[in-house]
């Protein structure tokens, strides 16, 4: 894999090797998928703003995260039926999170049940959750990954319902109506025509969740300062700047746009972790420059994944984090901890 170069070449390879119904399933996003593009493209309108005569012959990209010491602050982020990629799926991503270091966050909708993408990992993977009506089932899924040495939770909170995603509902479909026999941890636990979330869920959830797991509790899908600050408020541990990839809600606002008000909010109380349309050290640069402490991968990953399995994760890994080693060094920047605000201009994004 080391003749490829960056992202988009890994991209370009994957939708080669995946089936096509599979690859509109990881490119899709809502309604016109203009908030999908603009995940992508608003990085664009943040300049970084470079120092010079700083000795950068050694850089450290360390990160402390939830009382976790994470050697780089890129974290693989949850995504479901990776199966649909590769035929080993989550373990390949698994093993390419053990082999590089990397944090993994495993989903719920994983293929694999998560005890067996625990095994072949030291660090244990965070568990993504989408809770069900039916609390007993939440209950048996925390206990699962709790039982495992799992050492937090990340609930998702921005999927009341599925977003509108016209160019892959079929297969969404067809993943949520095979649960039993495509969903490892959803195995036999599902009723005919459930679906893996709670319209119902407020921010008493936090609490419900505090009372019925030792684990750390992470929010994912805040896009608003009101919703941080009540995140902060209900005990979440940290949340995740997200908006699903742009598959739910055609919001027209990016991640990195939503950012500075949300870092602004939570003031260094809690971590922020930052999901949304990383294809560049660069963008990585970027987003913890702005506020972020760790950021999040998802698709740029799963094209590895598609394009070689392990060692297209594996290449993928390597070449976001060698971009942002340069790109600290161009930037006259020689830890994660000195990023700060005044090495970009943000521009509209205040």
């Amino acid at each position: 894999m080391e003749h490829i170069k960056n992202i988009a070449q890994l991209q370009a390879l994957a939708e080669k090797h995946i089936a096509e119904d599979y690859f509109h399933y990881l490119e899709g996003g809502a309604d016109d998928q203009r908030t999908l593009s603009r995940n992508i493209t608003a990085f664009q309108s943040i300049q970084i703003r470079p120092r010079r005569l700083v000795d950068v012959r050694e850089v450290d990209t360390s990160v402390q995260i939830l009382g976790q010491d994470l050697p780089s602050p890129i974290i693989l982020a949850p995504v479901g039926w990776q199966g649909y990629f590769h035929s080993d799926g989550e373990i390949a991503t698994a093993r390419a999170a053990q082999s590089t270091g990397h944090l993994m966050i495993a989903s719920t909708v994983s293929v694999y049940p998560y005890s067996d993408i625990a095994k072949e990992l030291e660090r244990k993977p965070w568990f993504q959750l989408y809770p069900t009506t039916d609390r007993r089932i939440t209950k048996l899924l925390l206990k699962k990954a709790e039982d495992e040495g799992c050492p937090v939770v990340v609930l998702t909170i921005d999927l009341p319902v599925a977003g509108n995603r016209e160019k892959h509902i079929r297969t969404l479909t067809q993943g949520l109506k095979n649960e039993q026999k495509q969903t490892g941890n959803l195995r036999g636990l599902l009723k005919e025509g459930e679906t893996p979330w709670d319209s119902s869920m407020t921010w008493d959830i936090i609490a419900w969740l505090s009372a019925n797991t030792q684990m750390k509790i992470v929010l994912k899908g805040i896009l608003t300062h009101e919703d941080a600050s009540l995140a902060v408020k209900y005990g979440a541990d940290a949340i995740i700047v997200s908006n699903h990839g742009g598959r739910q809600l055609e919001s027209d606002l990016a991640t990195i746009e939503a950012l500075s008000e949300i870092t602004d909010a939570i003031a260094g109380k809690i971590p922020v972790l930052f999901d949304g349309g990383i294809r560049r050290g660069t963008d990585i640069l970027k987003a913890l420059a702005i506020g972020a402490d760790a950021v999040c991968i998802g698709r740029a990953y799963c094209y590895g994944l598609g394009a070689g399995g392990q060692a297209g994760v594996e290449r993928a890994i390597q070449i976001l984090q060698e971009e942002l080693v340069r790109n600290m060094k161009l930037t006259g920047v020689t830890s994660i901890q000195q990023l700060n605000r005044n090495y970009v201009r943000l521009g509209m994004f205040k």
